[in-house]
C-alpha cells in the first residue's frame, strides 16, 4: 500500500509525492492522472537503463499509443546542453507532440535534465519523476527545479518546471552501491540541520538500520527528509527567499564538485561544503566550537568525506564566485544559527571562505605529519 505527500502551491494542489516499495502501483497512479493516449519517452541513464528501463517500458505498453527510451551516458559530464540537445532530435524524430509525456526515470542528473527538456521543449510538455536514488528521493526530484551545467557553471541554465507525479519506490535503494547510497545521506542530513533538530537526531539514533537499509526505516527517513522540504518549497517555490536555505553546503561543495571534475559524487561534495558551513558558522559565533566538531563528525559514520585532497583553495575560492547564488556581487551563504535551525547570511569574506576551504584541505603536508 502506498502513502503519500501532496505539494501545494498557492494553498492548491500541484502534484504527489507517492510510495511504495515496487513500481506495480506506479501505473495505478498514472491511470489516476488520466493522461492516457499519448506518446511517453522515459528519459534515463546508461546504468538505471539495465536495472528498470524494460520494466517500466512494459508498464506503460497497454496505456499509451507509443513508449520509447532514450539514454545517455551515466553520470554528471552527460548533464549538458548538448545532451538535451541529443533529446530534442530524439523526441522530434519519433514526432512527440506538446501533449505528449516524458518520464524521468534515475537520480539526479536524470531528474534536472530531463524536467528541463520538458520545461523548453515545444515551449512546454509534462513530465513525471521515477528518482531511483536516494538524493533524487529527497531532494533533486522534488520542487520543480530543473536545469543542466554550462562548461564551469553548475546548474546554471534551468527553469522552474513541475512534475504531474514524483512515484519513489523505496526498494530502488537496496539496487545502489554504497557509495551511492551515502551520498545521498548529505541531503538528508542537510535537511535535519537547517530545519528540524528532532529530525537530525532520529538520524543518529537509527543509523544502524539506515545503513543497513531497512525498508520501514527507509521510507520514515525519506518521507521526513520530503517533508522539510515540501515546507519550504511551498512557501517559496521560486527561490525568492527561504527555498536559498536548501542550498546549505552547496556554494563551496559545487566549486569543489567542478575542480575535482567530478570524481566526487554530489552528496559528497554536500558534506563537505556542510563542514565548511559550519566552520564559517563558529567563525561567527553562531556555532559553538563543540556544535562545530558534532556537525563535522556526524557525517563519518554514513560514509561521507570531511576533508579533501588534491585541490587548490584559492582556486576553489574562485569558483564560489561564478555559483549562480550570487546577489549583487556577494555569495548569498548559508549558515548555521544552530543545530535545526539556517540562516542567509550576506557578510561572509572571501578571507572566511579560503579559512573553510583550507579546513577541510588534506594537504600533503598533513599526510607527512
Amino acid at each position: 500500500m502506498s502513502t503519500r505527500l501532496t505539494i501545494n502551491y498557492n494553498r492548491k494542489p500541484c502534484y504527489d509525492i507517492v510510495y511504495s516499495d515496487n513500481f506495480k502501483e506506479f501505473i495505478l497512479e498514472f491511470e489516476d492522472l488520466a493522461i492516457g493516449e499519448r506518446n511517453i519517452c522515459i528519459i534515463t541513464d546508461s546504468n538505471v537503463e539495465k536495472l528498470y528501463g524494460e520494466e517500466i517500458k512494459a508498464l506503460f505498453e497497454n496505456h499509451c499509443r507509443k513508449v520509447v527510451i532514450f539514454s545517455f551516458p551515466a553520470g554528471e559530464q552527460s548533464k549538458t546542453l548538448d545532451t538535451v540537445k541529443a533529446a530534442y532530435t530524439f523526441l522530434i524524430q519519433e514526432k512527440f507532440s506538446r501533449k505528449d509525456l516524458l518520464v524521468a526515470l534515475g537520480g539526479g542528473v536524470v531528474g534536472d535534465l530531463t524536467g528541463y527538456t520538458a520545461a523548453t521543449f515545444l515551449r512546454g510538455m509534462e513530465f513525471i519523476q521515477i528518482p531511483t536514488t536516494l538524493l533524487a528521493q529527497v531532494d533533486s526530484s522534488i520542487g520543480g527545479k530543473t536545469g543542466v551545467d554550462f562548461d564551469q557553471y553548475k546548474n546554471m541554465v534551468g527553469a522552474f518546471h513541475m512534475p504531474k507525479l514524483v512515484y519513489i519506490n523505496l526498494s530502488t535503494l537496496r539496487d545502489l552501491d554504497d557509495r551511492q547510497y551515502y551520498a545521498g545521506m548529505a541531503e538528508v542530513m542537510k535537511g535535519g540541520l537547517l530545519r528540524d533538530s528532532l529530525f537530525y537526531e532520529w538520524l543518529l539514533a537509527n543509523m544502524y538500520e539506515i545503513c543497513e537499509r531497512n525498508l520501514t526505516t527507509m521510507e520514515e527517513m525519506v518521507m521526513r527528509a520530503d517533508q522539510i522540504k515540501k515546507v519550504i518549497v511551498e512557501k517559496d517555490p521560486t527561490e525568492k527567499a527561504d527555498r536559498a536555505l536548501l542550498n546549505l553546503g552547496h556554494t563551496i561543495g559545487h566549486a569543489i564538485e567542478k575542480a575535482k571534475n567530478f570524481e566526487l559524487l554530489h552528496g559528497e561534495c554536500v558534506a563537505l561544503g556542510c563542514v565548511a558551513a559550519a566552520y564559517i558558522s563558529m567563525k561567527h559565533q553562531l556555532l559553538s566550537a563543540d556544535e562545530y566538531y558534532e556537525v563535522r563528525d556526524m557525517f563519518v559514520p554514513f560514509q561521507l568525506p570531511i576533508t579533501v585532497e588534491n585541490i587548490d583553495p584559492q582556486e576553489i575560492l574562485e569558483l564560489t564566485k561564478s555559483d549562480k547564488k550570487m546577489e549583487s556581487g556577494k555569495i548569498k551563504f548559508i549558515l548555521l544559527k544552530k543545530i535545526g535551525k539556517a540562516v542567509v547570511d550576506m557578510t561572509v569574506t572571501d578571507e572566511e571562505i579560503l579559512e573553510a576551504i583550507q579546513e577541510i584541505y588534506f594537504s600533503e603536508e598533513d599526510a607527512r605529519q
